[in-house]
């Protein structure tokens, strides 16, 4: 398993929530809300700004997949929105990975720990961020692999084929 922090986003139409992961990359918490700047850019400019404040290792941005497992607009949304990330954060891998129904979770779990329905706005989509993350870290500490799709980043070049001309 990769060591270093990494970065959960959860990327709504109205806010944007944001956890973080410990240097060992074992427990997700959460960050904060930001209200999403679809024209400005505002919420893009502080996830690179928080990433690297935290000299985080990637950033792991939830894609909501329809329940049979197709991407609509809110999926090509997310993407555009990781587009729009990467030029600001350098050489800092950004990963999607499948969030289903975190936010849904997120609901039940905030039920659960009593915080009432009135002030689930204020933090779901924190607590939605950091169920993607637990997601993901706990995926690549059992596969071994680092999860989801990677977008963006630095390349590995194709080999150049042996006795080939150029």
């Amino acid at each position: 398993m990769r060591t270093g922090v990494r970065v959960g986003v959860d990327v709504g139409d109205a806010r944007v929530g944001v956890a973080a992961c410990d240097p060992e990359g074992v427990l997700a918490t959460p960050v904060a809300t930001l209200t999403r700047d679809a024209e400005g850019g505002q919420d893009q400019r502080d996830i690179a700004a928080l990433a690297a404040e935290l000299n985080a290792i990637e950033i792991v941005v939830g894609l909501p997949r329809s329940l049979d497992g197709t991407e609509g607009p809110a999926a090509r949304s997310v993407r555009a929105w990781g587009d729009g990330l990467r030029p600001l954060i350098g050489d800092t891998p950004i990963r999607l990975v499948d969030e289903r129904l975190t936010t849904v979770d997120a609901h039940r779990g905030l039920r659960a720990s009593g915080v009432a329905t009135i002030d689930h706005r204020r933090v779901v989509d924190q607590a939605a961020a950091v169920l993607i993350l637990q997601h993901a870290l706990d995926s690549e500490r059992t596969s071994g692999r680092p999860p989801g799709e990677r977008i963006g980043g630095a390349r590995r070049r194709k080999p150049r084929a042996k006795g080939g001309s150029r």
